[in-house]
């Protein structure tokens, strides 16, 4: 504001002195009304005549010497000169730390070995470091600007990139090496841009597939001792009444024990075939609520009478899946509830809709855990209390079945569990796997 005052006072001067000669002037030539006029006008166009210089000089300044010092102003033009040139500076000095930023992201993105690919909102290639030329074969001299799916045409990478769930990784093979895999991340940051990570974990693959041959094998070779050791005591527990009292105990122990390591290697070997085989790409449409009612019947068989459990439908569409895979993966779910809930439980099996979808749960009043062992619960072998689980006479791969088989139809495994509030297991499977087609003659136990 001082300024703007400054500039009035500076306008009333040349008005003042231009006008006052004006009028001695006019007093001179005789016209007194005409000098004065005169010299308001003089007054008013030798004013224009400084601001038009002052513009001429910025314009100047900014488009041929931005970067110099300004030109020498007077009045307001001094402190406008003076103003834009401590922004320009400070404005200079922020571009050039962000370019020092941005040559520090650069060059540690081109330091790591893990493929750093960035996206523009559209889904074309932006920038990348060198481990992204080397794993994905992307070349900078004609790539940049084109679709990434052009180069990652997996149909898995374009299902999981137009999804836009980026939770969980996804491993592929390399598009130029087959004998390498990667492990993609992709992240959305800004305006629906993409950051795309890919790791080399072929060593990891590798070691994977070792241990589940591993497993695979020597369940596999277990199964023939197991089942002629099993037959054998078979025999003699038919004929105990020939043996010796004190040889009666050890061999209904080592019975059950053989029994129980029987049931560890079928588990063993079906989980192996789930992690290698490859899903049917044709599924059988599942009569659902027929195949909960059998699978509740065989509970109520385990249970023996100390749980309720009751059967609730209604969802009237059939499910698309590997019927043999869907009944160990659910059969599994009611047998834990059978084993861990106390007596007088009661366990509902449910078919209904959820979302878009649909989902099987298997919910007990029972006593619950603490939610804290959820993210393990299906890890093999996990056990929340591992003395009663042992009891149990499970294998401790259920959860682990139940996973996989959910991972191959697409579905999700949710759980939820709170002491004292019993648990829910939900298999929630998308609106892909359903059939529309109502079913009839089902009939709620």
């Amino acid at each position: 504001m001082r300024y703007w005052i400054n500039e009035l006072w500076r306008l009333g001067y040349l008005l003042f002195g231009l006008g006052a000669m004006g009028l001695l002037l006019g007093e001179f030539f005789g016209s007194l009304f005409a000098g004065l006029g005169w010299g308001v006008a003089a007054g008013l166009g030798l004013y224009v005549f400084l601001h038009l210089r002052h513009v001429r000089l910025l314009y100047i300044w900014l488009l041929r010497h931005p970067r110099e010092a300004p030109p020498p102003g007077t009045g307001v033009w001094g402190d406008l000169f003076d103003r834009l040139y401590s922004y320009q500076k400070a404005q200079s000095q922020l571009q050039q730390r962000l370019r020092d930023i941005l040559r520090r992201i650069q060059d540690s993105c081109e330091a790591m070995r893990d493929s750093v690919v960035m996206l523009d909102p559209q889904g074309d290639l932006d920038w990348w470091n060198s481990a992204a030329s080397e794993m994905l074969g992307l070349k900078a001299d004609h790539d940049r600007g084109q679709p990434l799916t052009n180069y990652l045409r997996d149909p898995r990478f374009i299902d999981y990139f137009e999804a836009g769930d980026y939770r969980e990784p996804l491993l592929l093979p390399s598009p130029i090496h087959d004998n390498r895999m990667l492990q993609f991340q992709l992240t959305l940051y800004g305006d629906n841009e993409r950051l795309v990570m890919a790791r080399d974990i072929t060593r990891l693959h590798q070691l994977e597939m070792m241990r589940r041959d591993f497993v695979a094998n020597v369940s596999h070779e277990l199964r023939t001792p197991l089942t002629v050791l099993a037959g054998y005591l078979e025999t003699y527990s038919d004929n105990a009444d020939m043996l010796p009292e004190r040889w009666q105990r050890g061999f209904n122990q080592m019975q059950a024990q053989t029994t129980r390591m029987q049931n560890l290697v079928e588990d063993l070997l079906l989980l192996s075939r789930l992690e290698i085989d490859t899903p049917d790409a044709d599924s059988d449409p599942v009569d659902v609520p027929a195949l909960l009612e059998s699978i509740v019947e065989d509970a109520r068989g385990l249970s023996g009478g100390r749980q309720t459990l009751l059967l609730e439908v209604d969802e009237p569409r059939r499910l698309l899946a590997n019927t043999k895979e869907i009944r160990s993966a659910i059969s599994n779910l009611a047998f834990n509830a059978v084993r861990y809930t106390p007596a007088g439980s009661t366990i509902v099996l449910r078919w209904k809709s959820w979302h878009d979808g649909a989902a099987i749960e298997v919910e007990d009043d029972g006593e619950g855990f603490d939610p804290v062992h959820i993210p393990r619960l299906t890890e093999r072998f996990y056990r929340i209390d591992k003395g009663r689980s042992a009891a149990t006479g499970g294998t401790g791969l259920g959860l682990a079945i139940v996973k996989h088989v959910m991972l191959r139809h697409g579905a999700k495994l949710d759980i939820v569990s709170r002491p004292g509030k019993g648990a829910r297991f939900r298999c929630a499977f998308p609106l892909s796997r359903l059939q529309v087609s109502p079913l009839s003659g089902t009939d709620d136990l």
